[in-house]
Parts: structure tokens; sequence; C-alpha cells
């Protein structure tokens, strides 16, 4: 699937604004910004490099203000706007064509006739990103100035200053230091390394002041920042040549720019390589699936990142999302399957579990990794629960007693745990098999949006959904047991109770389930998305388990959610009817948690529909049919990835964060399991 546009989307601003572009490093740093070249988030940089991998991200290299003179003409190529509202210069009406190359953002800017192409990417393992820019069409010399604009400040922050950076010439460039105890940032280009190139880097210091952040606007956040200018690079580039800029934490990065791009795109075609290779066994050798499964698989990569813990140097995790998430516990497990398993990749897989296991503590795994500090949050009651289905998946594709023999003491745990009680108020209610969660003030399940002390949707008391994953851990558990000859009746036993009184959870009187019991204020009947998951989790075939709900009711919660709940591209998480009903996730950060739960669509919830709209009704190009909208999305928001999140209202605008793991996730599960 080609993402590209011209001039009809590239020359107006309105459109190309709201197309962002992300290139990541595999350890938590990031590079992210508008197909237009203008700021509009404080998450936008060239470099925001992991200090602390896989966070510790800090905003280094804000852009490169770039001007070409070519035939006595001068022509501006970046595009800036300022708190009054201007726009100043209009680089992007010199774009003629820009193209998602891989991962790669790719522009060509035309000046009469010359043509410049740029392209960004970082490498793997190191904060570092490349700049590379080619003279691919002239019929003279071209000049190129780059203005390199700098900060040092967490990616969540903003700058409003005039301090004094240090700005030292080096070999090749200069070096950044914010303040003493700073990490250095190198500018660096390969041009300045050639003694007959015409090229030359000028340090300077002026602050360019108010950048207007048009979205946090949006987000009701602080919209205006700094950033210093800290050089001037010049190079004349004859037709056919390139250069390439270098900005990176390392003092002698990589400045052979063409054999950096060839690793970068070897290594996505190994990636593509193997998804192929992986492929269910009931597709053709020849049979081509859809080319933008294609970009998800690249998108996948992008979330997988290093997390080193003792005894465990290679560790791994997964980014929630970009721009701002960390990595999530609960994100973590719900996003493996998809991005791991059913991509090829089960070592990676293998890693995120063993490395989770470093972390449990009284039964839980962590909810999330703050970016400040090191003390994990262990506020959830279903990250641990996915934490079995994830494992479940993994075995499932292979087999691995080594490693269920290695896990299989802390799974122990983590039930014992739940049975007798761990924090929060999780425990197992002995009288009807079922598991109860929740304090006051906290909020443990996948909607958790919190303002101040309020909790928006608390659903203290016995979550559908949790229920369903806790019936799965048993019979997971049961199954584990028996592989390893050790007893399983225990587990068994629990999970035939839970089996047994999970028919409270049906209501008769509306058609579908309850979304949460016995809470303080009694049973929830709300039509919410959580009871998808009591038909999608126990699955089917000879790898299922015996179902927690008869076939018509199934049926019934199926129905439900497609006539009230399904968007184009997810699940709204509470239905319109409801009262509490909001179909626009926008204005405050005080409205926008509001909102978060109660009507914006999940896009990782669509996977599980489909998974149980393929169960109920057995059509598998029906089911792939709900899939199908996620291709032209691809072509807007974060370009070539999946939105965190959609307003439930028509036309369902991408919200929140431009690429989130557990959407691509699903959108690739469900897709594999709809050939198998």
């Amino acid at each position: 699937m080609r993402i590209e546009f011209g001039r009809e989307i590239c020359g107006e601003l309105s459109s190309a604004q709201t197309r962002e572009w992300l290139v990541t490093n595999g350890i938590g740093g990031y590079a992210s910004g508008t197909v237009a070249g203008l700021l509009s988030r404080r998450y936008h940089g060239l470099l925001i490099a992991a200090l602390q991998p896989p966070l510790g991200r800090t905003l280094l290299l804000a852009k490169l203000d770039e001007v070409a003179v070519y035939d006595r003409n001068t022509y501006a190529l970046h595009t800036n706007r300022w708190a009054d509202g201007s726009v100043d210069p209009h680089g992007y009406r010199q774009i003629e064509y820009f193209e998602l190359e891989g991962t790669i953002p790719m522009w060509r800017f035309a000046c009469a006739d010359a043509l410049l192409e740029k392209r960004i990417w970082m490498q793997q393992g190191a904060n570092t990103t490349y700049v590379r820019y080619t003279l691919s069409r002239a019929t003279q010399p071209l000049k190129l100035t780059l203005a390199a604009l700098v900060n040092y400040r967490d990616h969540h922050g903003d700058t409003h200053s005039h301090e004094q950076m240090n700005v030292s010439p080096v070999e090749r460039g200069i070096c950044v230091t914010a303040e003493p105890n700073a990490t250095p940032l190198y500018l660096l280009s390969d041009a300045l390394q050639e003694p007959l190139r015409d090229a030359s880097v000028t340090p300077a210091h002026n602050w360019h002041y108010n950048f207007d952040l048009a979205i946090e606007r949006e987000r009701g956040l602080t919209d205006r920042e700094d950033h210093l200018h800290a050089a001037t690079f010049e190079v004349t580039l004859n037709p056919g040549e390139s250069i390439v800029f270098v900005a990176s934490t390392t003092p002698q990065p990589n400045l052979d720019g063409s054999k950096a791009l060839k690793l970068h795109r070897e290594r996505e075609q190994k990636l593509l390589n193997l998804w192929k290779h992986n492929r269910p066994g009931t597709i053709a050798p020849n049979q081509k699936w859809p080319d933008w499964l294609d970009r998800l698989v690249l998108a996948a990569d992008q979330f997988i990142v290093n997390r080193p813990v003792p005894d465990i140097p290679e560790g791994k995790t997964i980014i929630a999302g970009y721009p701002w998430f960390s990595d999530w516990g609960r994100d973590t497990m719900i996003s493996l399957p998809g991005l791991t398993i059913a991509t090829g990749r089960l070592e990676i897989a293998r890693s995120i579990l063993l490395t989770f296991a470093k972390y449990v503590v009284r039964g839980t795994i962590p909810n999330r990794f703050p970016d400040a500090g090191d003390v994990p949050e262990y506020n959830t009651v279903d990250a641990t629960l996915w934490y079995f289905e994830a494992i479940r998946s993994y075995y499932d594709a292979t087999a691995d007693d080594e490693l269920l023999t290695e896990l299989f003491p802390v799974l122990a745990d983590i039930i014992d745990w739940h049975c007798r009680g761990t924090r929060y108020n999780i425990h197992l209610d002995v009288g009807d098999g079922l598991l109860y969660a929740g304090a006051a003030g906290v909020q443990l399940t996948w909607m958790d949006a919190r303002v101040d002390d309020w909790v928006v949707t608390p659903r203290i008391g016995k979550p559908i959904e949790i229920n369903a994953l806790w019936y799965c851990a048993l019979r997971t558990i049961a199954k584990f047991a028996r592989q390893l000859g050790k007893p399983a009746r225990e587990y068994e036993a629990i999970a035939d109770r839970t089996l047994a009184k999970f028919s409270r959870f049906w209501n008769p009187t509306t058609g579908y389930c309850y979304d949460l019991l016995d809470s303080p204020a009694g049973d929830d009947a709300a039509l919410r998305p959580n009871q998808i998951f009591a038909v999608s989790l126990p699955g089917r075939g000879a790898k299922g388990y015996a179902p927690l709900l008869p076939p018509l009711q199934q049926r019934g919660i199926v129905d439900a959610c497609g006539r009230s709940l399904l968007t184009s591209y997810g699940l709204r998480s509470l239905a319109p009817h409801h009262p509490d009903y909001q179909g626009s996730y926008s204005g405050t950060q005080f409205q926008r948690d509001g909102a978060y739960h109660q009507g914006t669509t999940w896009g990782w919830l669509l996977g599980a529909f489909v998974l149980a709209h393929l169960q109920v009704h057995g059509d598998r190009a029906q089911a792939k049919q709900y899939l199908e909208p996620i291709a032209q999305h691809l072509l807007a928001h974060g370009l070539g990835t999946c939105s965190e999140i959609f307003d439930g209202d028509p036309p369902m605008t991408a919200r929140g964060c431009i690429a989130q793991a557990w959407t691509v996730a699903a959108v690739l599960q469900a897709w594999v399991a709809t050939e198998q």
C-alpha cells in the first residue's frame, strides 16, 4: 500500500498539518512531525531521545529550518506557525510530493526545475536521527542552509526560556550542552568531512520565541514554546549528490548516510519476510494478502523496545502509544499476540514475558512504568490476567515447555494471591467464584480515566471482562499444570465455580450482559463493550475453553454491540442512548477525560468484536469486512499506523495518540484469525 500525497494534500496547510509521521529507534526514542513541516505538538521533534531507555524521553532537536538557493532565487522549505496565528514562511507550498517509504518519511521539494528529496530515519538501538538530502534533479548546483533549533526538556513539557546553552565546535559539526550535567547533543554532517566540499557550520545562540502548538491548545494545554537556534549548516549540492545531517547523543555516530539507509531498509525487509513466512498454513503460497497489512507489520515493530532487567540484558517491552505513553503492563499483554506472535517474532514475545515476570509483586504485574522515577505502579486488576492470555497465545504457537517450566511458579503465585486477596481489594468471592476488585479513588480496569480525585468509571465490584479473564486464567493454568505433570484439579474446580455463576452477568431484560455486578450502587446495566470479551476470550475450536455463556446469549452480546457500539474503527465505550454518553473527545483535559470511556470509540476493541463475531456467526468474509476501513485510516492522523481513539459520533475523527500498540495488534491478530 503506497502512502503518498501530491500538492492536493501537501500544498494545503489544513490537510498537510493533520497528517503526522513517526520514526522510532527501538529503545523508546522517536522523531515525529507533520507532512507540512510545522510543529503542532510539544511531542514533535527530530530527536526525542530515550536517555534512560525506554524512558527519560527528552526533546533535543526540535527542527531544521531549511532554505534553498537555486539559480539566484531563494526558497524557504520550512514552515512555522507563530502564537499570533501567522504562518511564516510557507515552505509547505514547495512540497511537490510526500511518500512514506516503509517507515521513512520522504519529501520532494520543487524549486523551479530542481527537485530536492529529504528523508528521515533513526538508527536502531541508538539516540541518533538521520536527515538525508538528495538533489535528485537540477541543471545547476543548489545551496542548502539548515538552521538547527534545539531544546532540552522532558517530552511532556514546554520551554519558555532565554537561558544560555553551551554551543561548541567539534569535528564535522557542533556539540550542544544545555547544562553541566545534561546529555550532550551532537549535530554533525558528512559534508563537513569532505575537504573539497563547499560546506560549513556556524555556531549560533538565538532563541526563537512563541511557536504555536495548535493541537496542544485543542487539548487544553500550553500552546506556545521557544527553541534555540544553535547552529547554521550550509552546503552546496551538485545534481545527483546527497548529504546527511545527523543528530545524536553519541559523539561519533556513523556518518555514512548511504550505508545507514541501506541497513534501515534491509531491517524492514527482514520484518516483512518474517511476517510473510509466518502466515497461517491455510494461506496458499501465492495468495496475496492486502498490502496495507504490511504497513501494520512495520508499525508493530515501532512499539517494541528494550527494557533491560537483571539477568535479562536483552529484555523487551512494548510502548503503549506514541507520542506520550510509556510501557504499560495491560497494553503490553493485550498487544503481545498481535505485535509479536502474529508477525512471527516469537523470541521477542518470549523476552517480554520473561521481562515482566521479574516485576510480579504480590501477584500482580505493573500497570505502568512512570516516565519519572523507577518505581512501577501496580494499580491494575486486568494487566496480570492479560499476562496469562499472552502466555497462552505464546505457548499455543511454540509449545515452549522450557519457558512454561520457568514461569509456572510465577503464575501459580499469582492465582494464589488472587484467591486469598491482594492489593486494592482484589480477591476471589468464594460465594460465587467471581473476582471482586476495587477501592475508593482508584481505577483498576482499562477504563481508567481520572481527573484529580474524580475516578470517571470506578467500576468497583465484579466487572464482566475481569471475570472472563479470570476464568480463562484458571483454565490456562490448569492446562499448564497438566502439561508439566503438576496438580490441576484445584484450578479446574475454581474455574468450574466461576463458569457456573458467570450466568449472573446475563440481563434478560436488555438481552445483553451487565457491565458490573455487586458494585456499591448495585448492578450496572449500561451497554458497554467489555462484555464482548465474554465471547472472544474463551476462544473457539480445539484450542478454546468451555464457553462462558450459551450460544443464544453470545449472539445477543455480539448483535447488541454491533447495533449500538460498533463504528468503522472500533467499539464505543458507552452506548449512545445512555444519558452519560459523550460522542466527541475534545476540550480541556477535564472534558476529554470525562469523555474517554463514556462514548469515545476505541480501536483495540475492534479486534475483540471481530473474533466474537467470527465465533458466533462463523462468516470469515463478513468478519474480515469489519477490519477493512482501517486501510483508509492509515492515510490520516498517524501515517501507516493506527490511532488510539476516535470520536463516537460521525465522522469518527481520530483522536489521542497517533500510534497505539493495541490498536495495531488487534487488527493484525484478528485478520490472522479470520484466515485460520
